[in-house]
C-alpha cells in the first residue's frame, strides 16, 4: 500500500515540475518584454506631451472643438489582454470599465463601446453584453497602426458631432511593481486652468485655427490611445510577471511537502518490511525452543551400551 502511494508522490511531483518550468519560462518572458515595453513609453512621451500640449493651447480658439449635438452620445475604449495569466490583471479593467457603463450619462443612452483584447471581448461576450467594435490580437506589442485602427469609427462620430464625451479605461504603468487602472477622460479636450504663458499666448495661425484644429485633432487622439494600450502592454507583462513567479513559488513549495510526505511514506514501508522480517524470525526462534526441531545423540539411542556388550 504504501509502494503504490509512492508511486503517486512521484507522478505528482514529475508533472509539478514540468509545471514550474513552464511558468518560470513565462516568467523570464514577460520581464524581457517588460523592458522593450518601457522603452517603447519612454519612445513615444515626447511626441505625445507635444501634441496633448498644442491641443489644450489650441482649443479653445476654436468655437467647434467641443461642438456637440443633441443626440450625441458617449464612448468608451476599455483596454485588456488577449492573453491570460496575468492575475487580475483583466479583471480589474472590467470591474472599472462596469462601474462607467453604470454612470447615468452611459447607462441611459446606447454609447460606443469599443473593446481591445480577446479576454476582454470574451467576458462581454459571455454575459451578453452589448459592445460595438472588438480589436485583438495585439496587445503585447500595439503599433501606432493600431491605435489608427480602434479610434477610426470614433473619429468619424466626432467629425459629425455625434460623441459627447469618451473615457479610455486601461491600467496605466507607474514602475515594474506598481499599475493600476484609470479611467481617463478622451474627448472633449479638457482645457488647462492656468493661464497661457507668454509663448503660447503670443502667436499667429496658418491657415485657420479651425483647418488646424481638423487636422490636429485625430492625430491626437489616435497618439492618446497609443499611449494607453503601450502603457497597458506592459502593465499586462508586469502583471504576467509576478502571476507567474507566484506560481513558480508555490509549485517549489508543493514540491516540497510532496517530497516529505514521500519520504515519510517510504520510510512507513521500509519499517513495515523491517518489522515483517523481525516478525518472521522470532517466529521460528519460539517454534525452535518449543521442539519442533530435535537434535539425537548417539548415546541417547544406544549405540554406547551395544558397543560395550560387543
Amino acid at each position: 500500500m504504501a509502494g503504490a502511494q509512492e508511486r503517486v508522490l512521484k507522478r505528482r511531483v514529475k508533472s509539478i515540475q514540468s509545471t514550474k518550468k513552464t511558468t518560470k519560462a513565462m516568467e523570464l518572458i514577460a520581464a524581457s518584454r517588460i523592458v522593450k515595453a518601457q522603452q517603447r513609453i519612454y519612445a513615444a512621451r515626447p511626441y505625445i506631451d507635444a501634441i496633448d500640449s498644442i491641443a489644450r493651447d489650441l482649443s479653445p480658439l476654436v468655437p467647434s472643438a467641443n461642438q456637440i449635438n443633441d443626440t450625441a452620445r458617449p464612448a468608451l475604449f476599455i483596454v485588456g489582454a488577449d492573453r491570460g495569466l496575468c492575475g487580475a490583471y483583466n479583471s480589474n479593467v472590467l470591474k472599472a470599465a462596469e462601474k462607467i457603463l453604470s454612470l447615468p450619462e452611459y447607462n441611459e443612452t446606447k454609447p460606443l463601446v469599443v473593446l481591445v483584447g480577446k479576454k476582454i471581448q470574451a467576458r462581454f461576450r459571455y454575459e451578453q453584453t452589448r459592445f460595438d467594435e472588438a480589436h485583438v490580437g495585439f496587445t503585447d506589442a500595439p503599433s501606432f497602426e493600431n491605435a489608427r485602427q480602434v479610434s477610426k469609427t470614433f473619429l468619424s462620430l466626432i467629425v459629425e458631432n455625434e460623441i459627447s464625451l469618451a473615457k479610455v479605461v486601461s491600467t496605466r504603468f507607474l514602475s515594474l511593481a506598481s499599475q493600476k487602472v484609470e479611467v481617463r477622460n478622451l474627448f472633449p479636450v479638457e482645457v488647462s486652468d492656468e493661464p497661457p504663458s507668454a509663448e503660447s499666448a503670443d502667436f499667429e495661425l496658418e491657415p485657420s485655427a479651425e483647418q488646424i484644429w481638423q487636422s490636429l485633432l485625430p492625430q491626437w487622439i489616435e497618439a492618446k490611445l497609443f499611449l494607453a494600450l503601450l502603457e497597458a502592454s506592459a502593465s499586462e507583462h508586469a502583471a504576467r510577471q509576478r502571476a507567474m513567479k507566484a506560481a513558480t513559488d508555490n509549485a517549489e513549495e508543493l514540491i516540497k511537502n510532496l517530497r516529505r510526505v514521500m519520504n515519510r511514506a517510504r520510510q512507513d514501508s521500509i519499517t513495515s518490511e523491517i518489522m515483517d522480517i523481525v516478525g518472521g524470525a522470532e517466529a521460528l526462534r519460539s517454534s525452535s525452543n518449543q521442539g519442533g526441531i530435535s537434535t539425537i545423540r548417539p548415546e541417547d539411542a544406544g549405540f554406547a551400551s551395544t558397543r560395550e556388550a560387543r
